[in-house]
């Protein structure tokens, strides 16, 4: 049987694969094989990190409120309690932006908190 090469939508998709790669270092911008190695790598480092991203941001907005609780005298996990109780419906990173950017609102908020 013949070897069938592909032909035009071979030479498409290989366009495709080094124009996706373009940029990348020495072999991975371009060789056919390495560049679509490294753009397969590059899509699996972009999936995993769009949820570490979430993840990271999130340790940041905690840092900074509980930087901006300790400054008005209460702990992160004492301040986010008596938000619950208070039934402050602030998310983290409200609280983050507010600890950051205003911090005499900030101060109201963990007043209200520390009293309920």
């Amino acid at each position: 049987m013949a070897r069938v090469k592909g032909g035009p939508h071979g030479h498409l998709r290989h366009k495709r694969v080094l124009a996706y790669t373009k940029g990348q270092f020495g072999s991975r911008h371009r060789l056919i094989k390495r560049a679509n190695e490294a753009r397969l790598k590059s899509m699996w480092y972009a999936t995993r990190d769009r949820r570490v991203r979430k993840r990271d941001l999130r340790r940041l907005w905690i840092t900074r409120i509980n930087a901006g609780a300790r400054i008005n005298g209460i702990s992160y996990s004492r301040l986010i309690f008596g938000l619950r109780k208070a039934n402050i419906l602030l998310n983290r990173k409200m609280l983050a932006d507010l600890a950051a950017r205003d911090p005499q609102t900030f101060a109201a908020v963990v007043a209200k908190a520390k009293s309920a």
